[in-house]
């Protein structure tokens, strides 16, 4: 199929030039039989290909023209699809160390470019493509709602863990886009409001709407930077907190309630549930109440929202399914060596996992989110005028 398709790259070419003659009357372009055999590693084995050459004796503002095969150019030893294997297996765990009798055993004996040194140079890649994609302009870009988390890997060459603050928004076409990914040391109020102010200070607009866990030092940066930014907490991580506060044998009936709070239809029955789940647990588990109680506004800002978004915004899901390959990485290969390359090596797997992401469902809703269109209980309010 490779040979047949060279072939048919070069007829190509000799045809488009068929009428160019020289003073001789014999064609300038011509095929030049082939060149040398190589060996090319595929994603079936390594084949040896002796590719056809071409005579072009064509001269165009002095410069003597020449033909280059966009399908196998020169000194390619390896397809594209195989360089990509590289990266990936070692960012899904693979050591280096078993590269070669891994890939061996799919590519044939004489495998070319698959060292373990190829990886050093690729996390150094990596790093500067990080590095570059920190300063890109977000003025031409707008984000409806942002989610946000604080991740934490092992590095194995250092005592302390890597945190990573990440955030990602939903542009008002549907499409998530990763906005940030950046190393905090710990969750604070200044490490979060430094990823912040760099957002903003690439032209960032403030989001409607900004989803994350209780994390005390994100909204305190929330509030400094984006202060109209409306806040939604995240359920998920809150009926772990009211559970981790309430005995084994009371956790079933609690966490039936909190989930009926959760996915209520209308504002007025969650706030119902919130009363019934007090009543229920404040005269002996107070701790868990207060722990419920103090997010109460916070966690309801969904019922403000498109009914269609409301499955989106209860939780940081969003940044924690993106983040299950980062975590297997890290459980098979012990961690990275540093946090630089920590950094380089997650900043990669969720670049590459963002082009597998779905689009917010109601999409079409998003502009009318951003234009401040009232929503009551997810659904969208008349003006007076169109109501009259």
């Amino acid at each position: 199929m490779l040979l047949a398709a060279l072939e048919a790259e070069v007829e190509d070419y000799i045809d488009k030039y068929k009428h160019e003659r020289g003073e001789d009357g014999r064609r300038k372009v011509v095929r030049n039989g082939k060149a040398r055999a190589r060996s090319l590693t595929t994603a079936v084995g390594t084949i040896e290909v002796a590719a056809p050459r071409v005579n072009d004796k064509r001269v165009v503002d002095g410069q003597r023209q020449k033909f280059t095969s966009h399908i196998l150019p020169p000194y390619m030893r390896k397809s594209p699809k195989v360089a990509e294997v590289l990266p990936l297996l070692y960012l899904r765990g693979l050591s280096t160390n078993d590269f070669r009798p891994a890939l061996e055993s799919l590519l044939g004996d004489k495998a070319s470019g698959l060292s373990a040194t190829a990886i050093t140079r690729l996390t150094a890649k990596w790093e500067a493509e990080h590095k570059a994609w920190k300063q890109r302009d977000l003025s031409e870009r707008d984000y409806v709602y942002v989610w946000a988390d604080g991740i934490h890997l092992n590095i194995r060459l250092e005592e302390d863990r890597l945190c990573l603050l990440v955030i990602i928004g939903v542009r008002p076409d549907g499409t998530k886009e990763l906005l940030a990914v950046d190393d905090g040391y710990r969750e604070s109020k200044d490490s979060w409001a430094s990823v912040l102010r760099s957002l903003r200070a690439r032209g960032m607009r403030a989001p409607v709407v900004a989803v994350g866990d209780g994390a005390l030092g994100f909204w305190a940066a929330v509030r400094d930077v984006w202060p109209e930014t409306k806040e939604q907490r995240c359920w998920f991580h809150k009926l772990g907190n009211v559970l981790d506060k309430l005995p084994k044998r009371l956790q079933p009936k609690a966490k039936k309630m909190l989930r009926e709070i959760m996915y209520a239809d209308t504002k007025e029955d969650a706030s119902a549930g919130f009363e019934a789940f007090e009543a229920e647990f404040s005269p002996k588990h107070q701790r868990a109440v207060d722990c419920l109680v103090k997010d109460r506004g916070k966690l309801l800002t969904l019922f403000e929202l498109p009914a269609e978004h409301w499955k989106h915004m209860r939780t940081t899901n969003v940044i924690e399914s993106a983040f299950a390959t980062v975590r297997l990485r890290q459980r098979v290969t012990k961690g990275a060596g540093s946090r630089t390359k920590g950094i380089a090596m997650a900043f990669k797997l969720l670049d590459m996992a963002e082009r597998r992401w779905r689009k917010l469902d109601g999409r079409m809703l998003l502009p009318l989110v951003r234009a401040g269109v009232k929503f009551v209980d997810g659904i969208q309010q008349q003006r007076e005028e169109e109501a009259a």
